[in-house]
């Protein structure tokens, strides 16, 4: 009978290892580091259709062949209007650039709320409004503020969640500029 035990004690041993280690091997890796990246990294941005806070339609074939930056954004959320300055002073150094289009993405947010947010902030670059969430759902977005550089090409060459740093916006046009 101790033989017995001892056996299978044993095989029930040799099982949780062999599953440990099967288990090990089959994990993805780190969800925190999962949410740092983008999935369309190195892939062509996804297509678009929306339709801008002045009414007019804006697609991913109206900025095609320039450098864009895209961010998603909400007026109610604390890390956007974080970042709001930085946003601001980026645009301001390159909204006469030709090569150049900035288009700010907001979802779960009422027109007249944007607009007067808008408005107040003097924010001058395009505000498009994604009220179906499509845009978000295709860009595979998790949160606000995310932030997304396409070369000319058309190719997702930076991404960012959270707020952006004046030095990063930079970093990110300039990497979208060199992707060509």
């Amino acid at each position: 009978m101790k033989h017995g035990l001892r056996w299978a004690a044993l095989a029930v041993g040799a099982v949780v290892i062999v599953f440990a280690v099967i288990l090990a091997l089959n994990v993805g890796s780190d969800p925190q580091t999962d949410a740092l990246e983008s999935q369309l990294l190195g892939k062509q941005a996804p297509d678009f259709s929306l339709t801008t806070l002045d009414g007019q339609p804006l697609t991913a074939a109206d900025v095609a062949g320039k450098s864009v930056l895209v961010n998603f954004w909400n007026t109610w959320c604390i890390p956007c209007q974080t970042e709001l300055p930085a946003l601001k002073k980026f645009y301001a150094a390159h909204s006469d650039d030709s090569d150049f289009v900035m288009v700010g993405i907001v979802r779960r947010d009422d027109t007249k709320t944007v607009r007067e947010f808008v408005n107040g902030e003097g924010i001058g670059w395009k505000i498009a409004l994604d009220p179906s969430k499509q845009a978000a759902l295709d860009f595979g977005t998790r949160g606000q503020p995310e932030t997304f550089a396409i070369s000319p090409g058309g190719q997702i060459v930076a991404y960012k969640p959270g707020p952006m740093s004046l030095a990063e916006l930079e970093a990110f046009l300039s990497h979208a500029r060199q992707a060509g």
